[in-house]
């Protein structure tokens, strides 16, 4: 069985030797290329997401109330 350790440092050791080679480099480009493409978006986050759904909840369930409000004013008569 392999010892989590010894795996842990053969993996921070080929890290160090990625990043020491031009592979570390395109890594980073590749990540900053990544970023900036994202940043160019308009992205939001997932709590604004939430608290914009329920903004729009809440604006359906008021028109609905006030389209049935204007149905049953527009249903009287004129003189009332």
């Amino acid at each position: 069985m392999l010892d989590p350790k010894a795996l842990e440092e053969f993996s921070a050791k080929f890290s160090a030797l990625i990043k020491a080679t031009p592979a570390g480099d395109v890594e980073k480009n590749v990540k900053a290329f990544v970023a900036s493409g994202l940043s160019r978006l308009n992205l939001v986050t997932r709590e604004e997401f939430d608290v914009q759904r329920e903004v729009l909840a809440e604006a359906r369930r008021k028109l609905t109330t006030l389209e049935a409000r204007v149905a049953e004013l527009e249903a009287r008569p004129a003189g009332r």
